[in-house]
């Protein structure tokens, strides 16, 4: 069994670790909350399910705030191990209880799903000879802009067969890179190496077949920037076109 790190919409197999995050705003801004206390795991069990619990909703774990990871303003972490055998196929409920603030009737429950997947396991005659599409937006951004790049991974392969299946799975369990480079624009360097801001950088947040890029763009001059992208099959690199995006003043 190969063990990864994966994230919640990742398709997460049993013996990966898998990354909970939790973002918290107030006010439309990132900010902290004054502590996490605890989070409890819950397995969505068919078997228990009652008129009372139909979800069929059972704790299997308690985790306590103090394993919790700030990893910055407003964003926490929580890797969970799903080695332990307490965990199986199925569909998950995290919650978890925070206190946002220094007030005792500002505890409050914040409730997501997961879901743990079987291996992902497909046989062919031949190699794999299909490929990936790309595509991102927004394409063009005023400077002074910080928001996620949505990049959507398509498989090109057969429509309605088995193996589409198998690709967008694929799509979603692979690394997802992110290159950037300046193509025009005011003082861009003549060594070409010197225009590359964003060398294959991996996109963390990930959904599916989607992947979300933070860019600041306080950090780039306006001009035309060419943007491409980067996934992994096995023994295959899969590499988009140069696509460009353009940040205006």
């Amino acid at each position: 069994m190969i063990m990864a790190v994966k994230e919640r919409f990742s398709n997460p197999n049993c013996g990966d670790t898998i990354n909970l995050r939790l973002f918290t705003y107030n006010s439309n801004a990132r900010r902290d909350v004054v502590s996490i206390s605890k989070v409890e795991i819950f397995f969505l069990d068919p078997a228990e399910r009652t008129p009372e619990n139909p979800t069929g909703a059972r704790l299997i774990q308690t985790i306590d705030g103090g394993d919790v990871t700030r990893e910055s303003t407003g964003q926490y972490l929580l890797p969970l191990d799903l080695t332990d055998p307490l965990y199986t196929i199925g569909n998950y409920h995290d919650v978890w209880t925070v206190n946002f603030e220094e007030n005792e009737c500002a505890e409050g429950t914040i409730s997501n799903v997961f879901e743990v997947h079987s291996d992902l396991w497909f046989t062919t005659s031949t190699p794999p000879i299909y490929d990936f599409n790309f595509r991102f937006r927004p394409n063009r951004l005023r400077k002074g802009t910080k928001r996620y790049i949505l990049i959507e991974i398509t498989p090109n392969v057969p429509r309605g067969s088995s193996i589409q299946s198998y690709y967008e799975n694929l799509a979603v369990v692979s690394n997802l890179r992110v290159s950037i480079e300046m193509q025009c624009g005011d003082c861009i360097p003549a060594e070409q190496d010197l225009r590359l801001i964003v060398d294959r950088e991996l996109v963390d947040y990930r959904e599916k077949c989607f992947g979300y890029f933070f860019i600041n763009t306080e950090d780039y001059n306006a001009g035309i920037y060419n943007i491409w992208f980067e996934t992994e099959f096995g023994e295959n690199i899969f590499i988009s076109e140069k696509n460009s995006f353009q940040i205006t003043d």
